[in-house]
């Protein structure tokens, strides 16, 4: 079977007219109903009815139609990755991200992508997760990178996790508790605590974990970001929790200690994803770096 008859089979029923599948393919009807019959015979199955004034599927190929359409998607899409083969990924790539990801996590791939797409001019911005929402919405970015993504009641955008940090106990070497391999939630009570501010997703995901065990900490200070937070807890002596991956360089540089948290894995679980628009293609650089982070580990 031939992918452009399954494609005149699928026009064919969405028009409900051999002379419509006809003139849009630019044969004769008699061409039409021959490839149709030929395909019927080849699946020994008929797949259309004739009526008075239209054509309809059978069972048979309503069942060949819905899957017509996904093999299509596909034949297309592979079409499409074989030509941007040829031809070198260039254009603009915007990306906003939150501080965490755009220092943490993507600078490998950031790396990468210029050093095999030298004629994609890459910008990215770092900005709070609700800004970096409204700048994909808005279409000051193509791509937004955030910790865990939810697009509910951000209308027009789509959201998918691509990656999982874990959150840590980070805490200044000297630290009563910096011995520690592992720390309880409990034993956080009254301790001198940095804080994110109260509307980030990572905060709020803290707070909630922190409820559930009855902990209330002291709170020195709510910050913006993971890198005030850590240079917080350096200079006032006290303890944060953090992304994994945001206190790697500090902790084998032996500026700082970390613990992990004894609480079940779901809890410390901080999910990763990245925001596009709905139903917009995305630009061919876009469409690379989005791969790239799905199929590649490069740390």
């Amino acid at each position: 079977m031939q992918i452009e008859t399954l494609r005149l089979f699928c026009d064919l029923v969405e028009a409900g007219s051999f002379s419509m599948a006809a003139e849009k393919h630019r044969l004769t009807q008699s061409a039409v109903s021959q490839r149709i019959a030929a395909m019927e015979k080849e699946l020994g199955v008929r797949l259309l009815v004739r009526l008075r004034h239209n054509t309809e599927p059978t069972a048979e190929g309503k069942l060949l139609l819905e899957n017509a359409h996904r093999i299509l998607a596909l034949y297309d899409d592979c079409r499409r990755r074989l030509r941007e083969m040829q031809q070198p990924v260039s254009g603009s790539l915007r990306i906003s991200t939150v501080y965490s990801i755009g220092l943490h996590e993507l600078p490998p791939y950031l790396k990468w992508f210029r050093d095999h797409y030298p004629n994609a001019d890459v910008r990215v911005d770092y900005h709070r997760s609700d800004h970096v929402y409204r700048e994909v919405a808005e279409r000051r970015a193509d791509l937004g990178f955030v910790a865990y993504p939810n697009c509910e009641g951000h209308a027009g955008l789509d959201c998918d996790t691509f990656w999982q940090d874990e959150l840590v106990l980070v805490l200044p070497p000297d630290h009563e508790l910096a011995e520690r391999s592992t720390v309880r939630l409990t034993e956080l009570a009254d301790v001198r605590f940095i804080s994110f501010e109260p509307d980030l997703p990572t905060r709020k995901a803290i707070d909630a974990m922190l409820a559930r065990a009855g902990v209330q900490v002291n709170e020195l200070m709510a910050l913006d970001n993971v890198e005030l937070v850590k240079r917080a807890v350096e200079l006032e002596n006290a303890v944060a929790i953090v992304p994994q991956r945001t206190v790697y360089a500090e902790v084998r540089g032996g500026r700082l200690a970390e613990a992990k948290l004894d609480v079940p894995s779901p809890e410390i679980v901080r999910p990763l994803g990245v925001i596009h628009r709905t139903g917009e293609e995305l630009s061919a650089a876009a469409r690379e770096f989005t791969e790239l982070l799905r199929n590649e580990r490069l740390f």
